[in-house]
């Protein structure tokens, strides 16, 4: 394990010299400007400039506030209660509670420090892995302040945008917790989460979405967060299933899901969010955000059929859990392509990650060896990485993408696979330091005897079953 994680800081230091060395060479003009980056007041051009290409003007529709509005909400009940009531299923039923817990108190905590410095560090300035410190406590933000889009003029009000995309760095926290489920005190995952936020979200999102962003400008696909939230997540989340240990009894003791019925709920609210997740991260209403929307439910539904398929080939029976899995990570796969790619495209992703995220939460976790408990990286993990390089193959405009005839896709492969291998190593690195630190600080793991009595009761004295 040392070793693993020594090659892993090895590598991101060489790649972090060659980026600082690239930095010094590129001029904010080489740079492309962010999409949905906060409109800046610019200095007035020269006359001749201005005769050689007039300013578009900015306009702001109440139809495209409206669906940013409609899709923050439906990401919110993405984490609350979508995710808190999928992961709170899957626990044991003493620790229920815990886990319901650690992702509203995660996501609010997060909420919070966007607001203080993540926006700014994420989408201000046009540096290659940070932004800057010009918007910390949103500074300069008002009701009149614009946020632009992907169409030249189109603009929504800032404040909509910020908003947006903080539910995206709350649920990408949120994730996390369900690789340390059952084990780890509340205090840990709290001081756990704002390094790692601090340290790994905030410096990925800005490098794929930030204006001069490494990998934004070396044209990166990732249209609603394939590499950004769900590979992040997920390789953070494994470092922490390996650093805090195994759960008593993993492997000798009966560890199954107290109610999948909660399980299906969560997993159902968290495929209607994602329509906001997806079609949302177009920041308009237009044919775009019909695209990304229609993908979204068809992937969706080609991975259930074929974690159900694959079930049943190896076990002989397809399972309710098994189908609610297999929406998640059809949902995750086409959450990096949803935009580029066309429908049938985004059916062959689902396909395939429902049967790759399948392998991952059973043949993969085995060789892992690893105690994820609720398989974080075989979905999260897999399906990311699934959907962030077959982006690269179906959003070339021969297979149905919306691509032109100058897309090259080997070259967009390298790319996304540059992007996938970034993520895994910045996020397993930044992971490893914080768990340490947190360790030192107030220790990660609680007591074998609280353990064994529950988390609900122990550290936060209460239970969801009396009686």
């Amino acid at each position: 394990m040392k070793k693993l994680f020594a090659s892993l800081a090895l590598g991101l230091s060489l790649w972090a010299m060659g980026s600082f060395a690239l930095a010094q060479t590129t001029t904010p003009a080489e740079a492309p400007a962010a999409v949905a980056q906060a409109a800046e007041a610019a200095p007035a051009a020269a006359p001749a400039a201005e005769a050689a290409a007039p300013a578009v003007k900015e306009t702001v529709d109440k139809g495209d506030v409206t669906w940013m509005m409609i899709s923050t909400v439906l990401v919110i009940m993405m984490v609350i209660p979508g995710l808190a009531l999928f992961y709170g299923g899957l626990v044991r039923s003493k620790n229920m509670l815990s886990v319901l817990m650690q992702v509203m108190v995660v996501f609010s905590l997060i909420s919070v420090l966007w607001a203080v410095y993540g926006y700014s560090l994420a989408f201000g300035g046009e540096g290659l892995i940070y932004g800057n410190f010009d918007k910390l406590f949103l500074k300069g933000v008002t009701p009149d302040s614009l946020a632009a889009t992907f169409t030249p003029g189109v603009m929504i009000p800032e404040f909509i945008f910020i908003a947006f995309q903080c539910t995206f760095a709350g649920i990408t926290c949120a994730l996390i917790v369900g690789s340390f489920a059952e084990r780890i005190k509340f205090s840990a995952v709290l001081l756990f989460c704002t390094i790692w936020f601090t340290f790994s979200y905030l410096p990925i999102a800005h490098m794929v979405w930030g204006g001069g962003g490494y990998l934004f400008a070396k044209g990166a696909l990732d249209f609603a967060g394939g590499t950004v939230v769900h590979i992040n997540a997920a390789m953070a989340g494994l470092v922490g299933a390996y650093v805090i240990g195994k759960r008593i009894g993993y492997g000798r003791e009966a560890m199954a899901p107290h109610s999948l019925t909660l399980t299906m709920v969560g997993a159902s609210l968290l495929w209607v969010g994602w329509f906001g997740f997806n079609a949302g991260s177009n920041l308009e209403a237009n044919g775009g955000t019909t695209l990304a929307f229609i993908n979204t439910l068809m992937a969706t539904a080609a991975a259930v059929l074929a974690w159900c398929v694959g079930e049943t080939l190896t076990k002989g029976k397809a399972s309710m859990l098994g189908a609610a899995s297999g929406a998640v990570a059809g949902l995750v796969a086409i959450t990096p392509a949803c935009g580029t790619v066309g429908v049938m495209g985004a059916i062959v992703i689902g396909l395939v990650s429902g049967f790759l995220c399948l392998w991952g939460v059973t043949g993969l976790k085995k060789m892992l060896g690893a105690d994820d408990s609720l398989d974080v990286f075989g979905v999260h993990g897999v399906g990311g990485i699934v959907g962030a390089l077959l982006t690269g193959v179906f959003s070339a405009g021969s297979l149905g993408g919306v691509k032109g005839d100058d897309y090259n896709m080997m070259s967009q492969l390298f790319v996304q696979a540059e992007g996938v291998v970034i993520t895994m190593v910045w996020s397993a690195v930044v992971a490893y330091v914080a768990y340490k630190i947190v360790d030192m600080l107030v220790g990660l793991r609680v007591t074998e005897e609280d353990e064994r009595e529950g988390l609900d009761i122990s550290s936060h004295g209460e239970s969801a079953y009396h009686g």
